[in-house]
C-alpha cells in the first residue's frame, strides 16, 4: 500500500453522519484492499455512503447500478457483435478495428483511472444469484481478459470498492469471503438527533423532539410492513417546516387521530396505513 493510501481516512463529513463503527470498517476495507460489503435497511444511506466516501477522500466515484437484468459481464465490457456484421455487410471501413465494437463497462472504467476512485456496486443482490460469483475473479485479481482482442486489462490503481445489498437473497459464501462486512444499524435517537441536525440546521428543537417521538413511535408498532426509515424522517421534517404545523400538534396529538399529519411522507402503503387505523380506533374504544 502507498503512503497515500495508508493516509486515507474516512470520517463523518458535512453532509453524511456516520457512526464510529461504520468509519471502522470503511477504513479496514481500504487497509485490506478488500471490497465493503454494505447492508442495513433501505433509507440507512447504503448508496450515499459511498458517494460521501470518494468526497471525504477527494476521489472520483464510478457508480454501476444494478437492476434485475444486469449481467456480469456489462461491469467489464459488451462486445456489438451485430453492429460489426451490420457495419462489414455496408463496407464501413470501423470493421476493421474490433475495438470500435467495444463498450467499456464501468469496471473496466475503473480499473483504467489513472488515479484511484470509489467504485461503487449498488445493490448487488438485485441480479440473478450467480452475478456475485461471475465477478469473484476480477474483485480478487482486479483484472480480466477480453477474448475479442486478447488482452488483459489490470487496474492501474486498485479502486475502493463499495458494495450494497438490501437483503432481497442470500449472497454466496465465496463472494462473502472476499468482503468486508459491515450492517449499517438503524440510528438511534442521539445519531438521529446529528443526522437531523445536518439536513436541517434551522429546523425548531421542539419540533424535531415531538416528531422524533412519533416517527419512533411508529416504527415500534407491531406488524408494520415498512417501518419508516431515516430518508423519509428527514422528508417528513422538511414538509412540517414547509406547511408551518405548529408543535402543539406532535405535543397533544390525540391517540384517537388515524395517522400523524402528512403521514404519506413516513408510511407508505395502504396495510400500514389501515394498521394505524385500526389501532387508533381500538385506542378510542379504550379511551371511552
Amino acid at each position: 500500500m502507498s503512503e497515500v493510501e495508508a493516509d486515507m481516512k474516512f470520517e463523518s463529513t458535512q453532509t453524511y453522519i456516520a457512526t464510529e463503527e461504520l468509519q471502522m470498517a470503511v477504513n479496514a476495507a481500504v487497509t485490506l484492499e478488500r471490497p465493503l460489503l454494505i447492508k442495513g435497511e433501505p433509507g440507512t444511506g447504503k448508496t450515499m455512503l459511498a458517494e460521501e466516501i470518494a468526497s471525504s477522500l477527494g476521489l472520483e466515484l464510478i457508480s454501476w447500478h444494478i437492476k434485475s437484468t444486469t449481467k456480469a459481464q456489462q461491469g467489464l465490457y459488451e462486445y456489438d457483435a451485430v453492429s460489426r456484421l451490420r457495419d462489414s455487410q455496408l463496407g464501413d471501413d470501423r470493421v476493421h478495428d474490433i475495438n470500435n465494437y467495444i463498450e467499456k463497462g464501468k469496471m473496466w472504467e475503473a480499473f483504467n483511472t489513472e488515479e484511484k476512485v470509489v467504485l461503487l456496486i449498488d445493490e448487488i443482490d438485485k441480479a440473478d444469484i450467480e452475478f456475485p460469483n461471475d465477478l469473484l475473479l476480477e474483485l480478487d485479481k482486479m483484472q480480466f481478459h477480453v477474448y475479442e482482442t486478447g488482452e488483459t486489462v489490470k487496474a492501474i490503481n486498485r479502486p475502493i470498492v463499495i458494495i450494497t445489498s438490501n437483503n432481497e437473497k442470500e449472497l454466496p459464501d465465496a463472494f462473502l469471503r472476499r468482503c468486508f462486512f459491515h450492517y449499517i444499524q438503524f440510528p438511534d435517537r442521539e445519531t438521529m438527533q446529528e443526522i437531523v441536525d445536518v439536513h436541517h440546521p434551522d429546523i425548531k428543537g421542539d419540533l424535531v423532539k415531538e416528531a422524533m417521538e412519533v416517527f419512533f413511535d411508529v416504527r415500534k408498532v407491531p406488524g408494520l410492513k415498512k417501518k419508516p426509515s431515516t430518508s423519509e424522517l428527514i422528508d417528513w421534517l422538511k414538509l412540517l417546516m414547509a406547511d408551518d404545523i405548529p408543535d402543539e400538534i406532535l405535543t397533544n396529538r390525540d391517540t384517537s387521530k388515524a395517522i400523524p399529519p402528512l403521514y404519506g411522507a413516513l408510511v407508505k402503503n395502504e396495510q400500514d396505513v389501515q394498521l394505524l387505523e385500526r389501532l387508533a380506533f381500538m385506542n378510542r374504544r379504550q379511551g371511552g
